[in-house]
């Protein structure tokens, strides 16, 4: 894909995997608008990359209508869509207290995080393709393309993920089918898989917590960094035979039950 002057709409953008993903598209020529719920971080990086910001919540349709159509106004229609927004929350699937009690996940909880990195994932891949099929073509047929991000905790879950796994393997399982159904429109989807990143959420574990994760990881033995998740997400756009396929960014790491 021809990069430069089209439009991207990046969830998550505000901070982490799509504030890295949102400037390196706005480097590459791309006309980027962020979806967020944190407004002072969101506008200081649309401003900072000339783009747009959209108050959105991706579990409410109305909130991602409403970000489409802003910025489709200022942009004009998408030809690249980044999904990073997304939570977690742990808790084991059933437990004993220390005073004996029995409890179980709070199934608010599942169905929340299910809500937001699941549904929320494909409400804004459904909402952005069928805009995408109103786009000319460019000169190799193709009209778009989707990256959605999962977890390598969608393969390697560990204790008290089950809910944060679930929602990532759905967005695995989803990556092929929605590919196929969107390849006769000449619009492709992918999903990235990251690892351990150095991200808003990992800075706030303790410094040891954090040192033995990332001397677990095999080779290089680090966090990853934002900017290595937005250059493969950008390989992803430009290489039109990147197509279906699902891909770990991780140095190698499987995760061990806990």
């Amino acid at each position: 894909m021809n990069l430069s002057g089209v439009a991207a709409v990046v969830t998550g953008g505000a901070s982490g995997l799509g504030e890295a993903t949102a400037r390196a598209l706005a480097d590459a020529g791309v006309k980027v608008a962020i979806f967020d719920l944190n407004d002072e971080a969101g506008q200081r990086v649309a401003g900072s990359i000339g783009g747009v910001f959209c108050r959105v919540d991706v579990t409410d349709e109305d909130s991602v209508d409403a970000g489409f159509a802003m910025a489709r106004a200022v942009h004009g229609q998408e030809r690249i869509l980044v999904n990073c927004a997304g939570a977690g929350v742990a808790a084991k699937t059933a437990s004993r207290g220390k005073d004996g009690s029995i409890k179980h996940f709070p199934l608010n909880d599942f169905n929340r995080i299910i809500q937001i990195n699941l549904v929320g994932t494909f409400r804004c891949v459904a909402k952005s393709a069928a805009g995408m099929l109103t786009l000319e073509p460019q000169e190799d047929g193709e009209r778009g393309v989707i990256i959605n991000t999962a977890s390598v905790a969608a393969e390697d879950g560990q204790v008290g993920q089950a809910a944060y796994s679930a929602s990532k393997g759905g967005i695995v399982g989803m990556t092929l089918p929605v590919a196929r159904d969107l390849m006769s429109e000449g619009i492709r989807v992918n999903t990235i898989l990251p690892g351990i990143f150095n991200t808003p959420l990992m800075n706030a574990a303790p410094d040891e917590v954090k040192s033995a994760l990332a001397a677990s990881v095999p080779f290089p033995k680090r966090f990853g960094e934002p900017p290595e998740y937005a250059s493969l997400a950008l390989e992803m756009c430009r290489n039109s035979y990147f197509n279906g396929e699902d891909v770990r960014l991780d140095g190698a790491i499987r995760m061990p039950p806990r």
